[in-house]
């Protein structure tokens, strides 16, 4: 994807904070697979700091407010001018432009998960008019066809299987739960698993991980593997003894709010192991 005039003139005069982003060292940040900002835009710079420590997965709160999708973790918390577009989608398109077609220059592609928070098929309807103007950087279905793209957008939340399933064009995938692992939909459809660390496991990080529940960890993980799916979960502690164990596990995902500590694990723990 070459960088126009055009382009790089609206990044300048429109976008400017984002532009100076962009040129910055963080452009070319080591991209960090593993890494999931859970709850990203309760950070400072929503989507930048994350970037700016290679993180690969963030995660976006969303409520369908008079026809808007407004990014903020409870209802009487938004803000008309913190929406979708402007906290994620209009950054990652700048990004995917300066960078030619990725997030990260030879990186991963990157994951947009967006919790509905709001009623399911009304969100998605917005949603669905929204991400017409970004699906040139998405991975789509089209007519049953995988097309690529730079971004995965996933919907968590209150997901409207049906609505997703049929669209002719799906520019999503659906978030599933453990109790999806045996789901006969597609990889593409379901492309994650994601739940609940404290609903299925009792391992706080404190002592010696449950020989037990590492066996049941590698189970999910394998079965989960085997229909082409990634894994995440949330409520995890905030505990390098669990990531390690994550991590060895096979999660995709490891889900923190805490970017600078997991960054500085994976860079000290995940990357010598993969040189």
């Amino acid at each position: 994807m070459n960088q126009s005039v055009p382009t790089m003139t609206r990044v300048l005069s429109n976008c400017l904070p984002i532009a100076i982003f962009l040129v910055g060292s963080t452009l070319g940040a080591e991209p960090q697979p593993l890494a999931h900002a859970h709850n990203d835009y309760e950070h400072s710079r929503p989507l930048l700091d994350a970037l700016s420590h290679g993180f690969c997965s963030v995660e976006a709160d969303v409520y369908e407010v008079d026809g808007a999708l407004l990014v903020a973790h409870d209802r009487e918390k938004v803000e008309p001018a913190r929406t979708l577009q402007k906290l994620y989608l209009e950054p990652l398109r700048e990004r995917v432009e300066a960078n030619r077609g990725a997030v990260y220059k030879n990186g991963p592609r990157f994951t947009l998960l967006i919790d509905f928070k709001s009623e399911g098929k009304r969100t998605y309807e917005v949603l669905q008019k929204v991400l017409v103007d970004y699906r040139e950087m998405l991975v789509r279905d089209v007519d049953g066809q995988r097309k690529p793209g730079a971004v995965s957008i996933v919907i968590s939340g209150n997901r409207p299987f049906k609505m997703i399933e049929e669209d002719q064009e799906r520019l999503v995938g659906i978030d599933g739960r453990l109790s999806d692992l045996s789901s006969k939909r597609s990889a593409e459809l379901m492309p994650l698993i994601s739940d609940n660390w404290r609903n299925h496991f009792r391992w706080r990080g404190i002592g010696e991980f449950p020989e037990q529940e590492r066996t049941k960890l590698r189970g999910i993980v394998r079965q989960a593997h085997a229909a082409g799916r990634r894994v995440r979960f949330w409520a995890t502690p905030e505990s390098e003894d669990v990531w390690r164990e994550l991590a060895a596990a096979g999660v995709d995902h490891l889900n923190t709010d805490q970017l600078g500590k997991l960054e500085a694990f994976l860079k000290k723990e995940i990357e010598p192991r993969r040189s």
